[in-house]
């Protein structure tokens, strides 16, 4: 196992500090996963692939990782105030489906967006409508604790009872009074006690489509329920790191935790890890604005913002470019850069093999490898440790252009940094790797027939050959060792 460095940035703290888990050797790691009830968004996109990072990391750490991502497939209101439709029961209203047709639809969207951003599946990836039970039961300790009260066939927890024994705000350090200026006031056909009291069973109307009987009624879950159970049920009362989109800390998080204190008397995990958010030339990305993308659009380039398409792998390299509690800003320079950044890291990679050996080093590689783990440690710092692996990228460009040297045991050393970093760590891939072997191929025949018509002094037909190449992004680049071919 690797010595661990690790620090982590613990949103309930406000402080970085040094990881050390509940049980040595193993990790539990939880992470709010998508509504599905439509396409998923590249806000979640970046979210999701920096806990796979994260998730990576800390497998090659040596850790055994359950790493536990749910999906939301019933529970979630249209506004976090317990008001308005279940998103997704609307959205079936609207097209005439099933709810579990809507489902079944967007995780299967969710899923290839997250296979295409090469993103690793977590180990258990449970759904609200799964543990229906789960919630009810935890629904009953809770009323049992004294915590939350029933009314009209739902039930609520008392903020305000809570609030007399435990810190509410303790994630986001709110006070509790602002929170309480910022929310309206009860009307009189509100059946809550207190403005900032929020439900765990809602009692569901007669045309409600997704509903359950419980000992209080046939109703549906709260949405902040079912992650405080499936988190318990996978991870125990307390486990190690609890993540999601920052978005996320106010309300839903915030509303975890009382439900685990009320529950079981635990603050359910003891690192609380929040992504940022995307922005687009420097506004915040929303459908209002019309300047939000799907994927899709962005592999494609058909969207108003977007000069042209670009691939998954140079969009996952433009999110691990900067750290995930940094804004991300979306623009076609930027994403520009990170194609150029993403191939020039992939040709060097495969130049690796192929660059020579002497008996020393005129770079220090053990001090490059240190760099790039410090950077990984320090909160998982993406771009620090990608600017380090630049400098590897630069050193391989050198000695394989005869400017410098690398000795043997540096080359296998800086070998098992790219491959461990670029491709276990990052999860970065060849985008063209399915069609490598015949690529070679091909490209092979070709520099022989170029290679055939120099040696005949044909040097029209090997320029024009290598000026075409060039034309549709193929580098030749000619040495003493033969001829070698890089993809721009």
């Amino acid at each position: 196992m690797i010595p661990n460095n690790l620090k982590i940035y613990n949103t309930l703290t406000r402080t970085t500090e040094k990881f050390e888990p509940l049980h040595t050797g193993h990790v539990g790691m939880y992470v709010c996963g998508p509504t599905v009830y439509s396409n998923a968004h590249l806000g979640n996109a970046r979210t999701f692939m920096s806990f796979d990072v994260i998730f990576r990391y800390l497998t090659h750490l040596g850790y055994k990782v359950r790493y536990v991502r749910n999906i939301t497939d019933a529970g979630h209101l249209e506004s976090d105030a317990d008001e308005g439709e279940d998103k997704i029961s609307k959205k079936a209203k609207l097209e005439q489906l099933e709810p579990m047709e809507i489902v079944q639809r967007y995780t299967i969207d969710f899923h290839n967006m997250m296979q295409l951003f090469n993103a690793l599946p977590p180990s258990i990836e449970p759904t609200a409508t799964g543990h229906i039970i789960e919630q009810i039961e935890m629904t009953k300790k809770i009323i049992d604790n004294g915590y939350a009260y029933e009314a009209e066939g739902s039930i609520y927890f008392d903020v305000e009872k809570f609030s007399k024994e435990h810190n509410y705000t303790i994630l986001t350090g709110r006070k509790l009074e602002d929170l309480m200026n910022g929310t309206r006031e009860l009307g009189g056909q509100d059946e809550k006690r207190g403005r900032l009291d929020f439900a765990l069973w809602i009692k569901a109307k007669p045309e409600h489509l997704m509903k359950w009987p419980s000992p209080w009624g046939v109703g549906f879950p709260g949405w902040h329920l079912e992650c405080s159970a499936m988190s318990s049920k996978y991870l125990g009362d307390q486990f190690d790191i609890h993540g999601g989109g920052m978005d996320l800390a106010p309300t839903h998080h915030t509303n975890e935790i009382a439900q685990n204190l009320a529950c079981s008397h635990k603050n359910p995990a003891r690192y609380w890890i929040h992504t940022n958010m995307l922005t687009v030339n420097g506004q915040k990305m929303s459908k209002s604005l019309g300047n939000s993308f799907l994927p899709h659009e962005l592999f494609t380039g058909n969207h108003k913002l977007l000069e042209k398409g670009y691939s998954p792998m140079t969009v996952r390299f433009f999110v691990l470019q900067a750290h995930y509690r940094s804004t991300l800003d979306f623009g076609n320079e930027a994403l520009q850069a990170a194609e150029k950044g993403f191939t020039r890291l992939m040709n060097a990679v495969k130049l690796m093999d192929g660059v020579p050996v002497s008996n020393s080093s005129t770079s220090d590689i053990p001090t490059l490898v240190a760099n790039v783990y410090a950077a990984m440690n320090d909160d998982f710092n993406t771009p620090i440790a990608l600017s380090h692996l630049f400098e590897g990228v630069r050193i391989i460009n050198s000695v394989n252009d005869k400017k410098e040297t690398l000795s043997q045991d540096d080359k296998t050393l800086l070998t098992k940094l790219f491959n461990d970093f670029v491709f276990d760590i990052l999860g970065l891939k060849e985008e063209n790797e399915v069609n490598t072997d015949k690529i070679d191929g091909l490209m092979n025949m070709i520099l022989d027939v170029r290679t055939d018509a120099k040696a005949k002094k044909d040097f029209t037909t090997s320029d024009l050959i290598r000026d075409k190449l060039k034309e549709i992004g193929f580098e030749i680049k000619d040495g003493k060792e033969g001829t070698s071919y890089t993809i721009n």
